[in-house]
């Protein structure tokens, strides 16, 4: 049996999916996560450049730590692919919710307003990189108090950047999206067509 060409490192089953969606053949690697604060963002960084370099963070400690694995079970000169995702409304970055009340608050700032959300890609084989990247912008119709606390009762809000998937039931929220839709759920589809050809 022939190793793994490619590693998916992303606990997101979603990131998963899309490329299970587009017959992308690939194996999901759960990298330990770096110390500390959870994706720290640096003093006057701006959330396109955060995203970005949160993504190469993520290649770089796949990268370094497949090439210290001993089991055979690895391909070392396999390419490796991460992704980072971020909400944005203006400067305000809008994470994954703490807790209700954070989803609470995260969900009433994107009500009836447009936000954008950046999707960055890297690609990682060796000690080269490569880089894609998607932004879109995500308009929210108006959103009741009692829209908000039954949407956080289904649990969809945790653990996705602003508060919200585009594939469950948020979509009923989305008064317009322009851009990429599999972007805004976590892996562009098409940039990372390309991104993969590239790095082929």
């Amino acid at each position: 049996m022939s190793l793994t060409t490619l590693y998916l490192a992303s606990a997101s089953p979603r990131r998963h999916e899309l490329l299970l969606q587009i017959n992308v053949a690939h194996q999901v690697v759960d990298i330990p996560t770096a110390p500390g604060e959870d994706e720290p963002r640096l003093q006057n960084e701006s959330p396109l450049d955060y995203v970005q370099r949160t993504a190469r963070d993520k290649a770089d400690r796949a990268a370094q730590w497949l090439a210290i694995q001993k089991s055979d079970a690895f391909n070392l000169s396999a390419a490796i692919i991460t992704a980072d995702t971020t909400v944005a409304l203006g400067e305000l970055i809008l994470g994954k919710p703490r807790d209700e009340a954070d989803a609470r608050e995260i969900l009433s700032i994107l009500s009836g307003k447009t936000h954008l959300v950046h999707t960055a890609v890297v690609c990682a084989r060796g000690q080269k990189r490569w880089e894609a990247l998607s932004t879109s912008a995500v308009s929210f119709a108006q959103l009741s108090l009692d829209d908000i606390n039954a949407y956080i009762a289904t649990k969809e809000p945790f653990g996705k950047a602003g508060a919200y998937g585009i594939q469950g039931c948020a979509a009923s929220f989305i008064r317009e999206l322009r851009g990429s839709y599999t972007g805004v759920m976590g892996l562009p589809l098409f940039e990372t067509t390309q991104l993969l050809q590239r790095c082929s």
